[in-house]
């Protein structure tokens, strides 16, 4: 088996060996991904977080022996929480976005095989976290006003199941990537009452398919992606917008992982 690592800030993750593929997916800096086949400079991969199948340019990753594989899967990681932050390797800066995974770091430094890159900003440490209600809250708030993009798993564009991903990811809990998917992790919930602040609402389209999820925030409000990350009213019903004076989803069920 090969692997490869993402060393740029973010790549996408196509439905197609082509540029002009659409964007289902993106991996960012310091994702790790499972070679599946080669279709010339194209390599259709299955992403190590959470077993999202897409291809990548192979341009856009560096292979990783199997001694360092290991270490990545045995090792304890970061996750950096700053928008967007300079890692510095021989002396020359690069952004890494929110999300980023920093391999074996240690406050400081990492490496990716013998390359070592050094990291000022602040970085979560998911074995450190005490508070997880109150940290997945701070999270989500940095997402806040994100513009949503299909595929997007960034600050500067996101989609509905990309934000949850992601804020789950910084609190050291690995959900799968799509809605769909997302809906068969955790326990179940009976009532919007009942739910609790990180909790997982699902949503469901006119077929009654799962197409949207958020994060249960206080007060019986939502935080999600819809057209940016914005917080929005849930009840019963589903989502309702307090400046259209309209419900937008239709909500299926209530998930807790914590």
């Amino acid at each position: 088996m090969e692997f490869f690592i993402c060393n740029l800030s973010v790549i996408p993750i196509r439905k197609e060996a082509s540029d002009k593929s659409e964007m289902t997916s993106q991996l960012l800096f310091g994702e790790i991904v499972e070679l599946l086949k080669k279709d010339k400079q194209w390599r259709h991969v299955r992403c190590v977080y959470d077993g999202y199948t897409g291809w990548i340019d192979e341009k856009q990753v560096i292979p990783i022996s199997d001694k360092f594989h290991q270490k990545y899967l045995t090792h304890q990681h970061s996750v950096s929480m700053e928008l967007s932050y300079a890692v510095m390797k021989d002396d020359k800066g690069f952004p890494v976005l929110m999300g980023s995974t920093l391999p074996c770091y240690d406050g400081l430094t990492f490496k990716i095989e013998k390359d070592s890159y050094i990291f000022n900003g602040f970085a979560a440490n998911t074995q450190e976290i005490v508070d997880m209600t109150g940290m997945i809250e701070k999270v989500c708030f940095k997402y806040l006003n994100s513009p949503y993009l299909w595929g997007g798993r960034t600050p500067f564009g996101i989609d509905c199941s990309g934000f949850t991903q992601m804020v789950y990811k910084a609190i050291g809990i690995p959900i799968k990537r799509d809605a769909y998917q997302q809906i068969d992790h955790g326990d179940n919930i009976d009532f919007v009452e009942s739910a609790k602040p990180g909790d997982l609402a699902f949503f469901v389209n006119k077929e009654g398919k799962v197409h949207h999820v958020g994060i249960v925030l206080k007060n019986q409000q939502i935080i999600h992606a819809s057209g940016f990350v914005r917080i929005d009213k849930l009840d019963n019903n589903g989502i309702f917008n307090v400046q259209t004076k309209k419900y937008t989803h239709q909500l299926k069920l209530i998930k807790r992982l914590f």
